[in-house]
């Protein structure tokens, strides 16, 4: 008798680890995503000093919203109407990007530097909000704040 109890206390003691594991393992890869989500980031950091904004109309969903540091909102046709050598950047550092995945949609937070050709500097602060569609990941809004230049 004692021998079925505890067996049946130890069966018990473990049953809601068995549910968690298999959740967990059945969680998807998402490494490829992030990477991918990490690299647009830098592209995009980087097509403020360089001026190119073709990588823009790929990543940038057609119902894009931002706010910039001003809280003044812009759309994809802004972001991507522009092209040529920026004009005041010329330097624009991505940081660092941590992207968090709820299913197929991820945020990311990140941080960036830049330098304006007069020799001002400044640190940016961002949340963007990506959906994966039809297979691609894509940007539908982002939020930009002025920050510290040091943390």
């Amino acid at each position: 008798m004692k021998f079925s109890h505890a067996m049946i206390a130890g069966l018990l003691s473990t049953a809601p680890v068995l549910p968690m594991s298999a959740h967990a393992a059945a969680a998807p890869d998402t490494t490829e995503a992030e990477r991918y989500i990490i690299n647009a980031s830098r592209d995009w950091a980087e097509s403020v000093v360089t001026g190119d904004r073709t990588q823009r109309r790929i990543y940038f969903a057609d119902d894009f919203v931002g706010t910039d540091t001003k809280g003044r909102r812009y759309d994809k046709a802004q972001v991507t109407r522009e092209t040529g050598p920026a004009k005041q950047i010329v330097s624009n550092t991505l940081n660092q990007v941590d992207v968090r995945f709820f299913g197929d949609t991820a945020i990311a937070h990140g941080t960036e530097t830049w330098t304006r050709r007069d020799g001002s500097s400044g640190r940016y602060v961002w949340t963007d909000v990506w959906v994966k569609r039809n297979g691609q990941w894509q940007v539908v809004a982002a939020q930009d704040a002025a920050a510290p230049a040091t943390p």
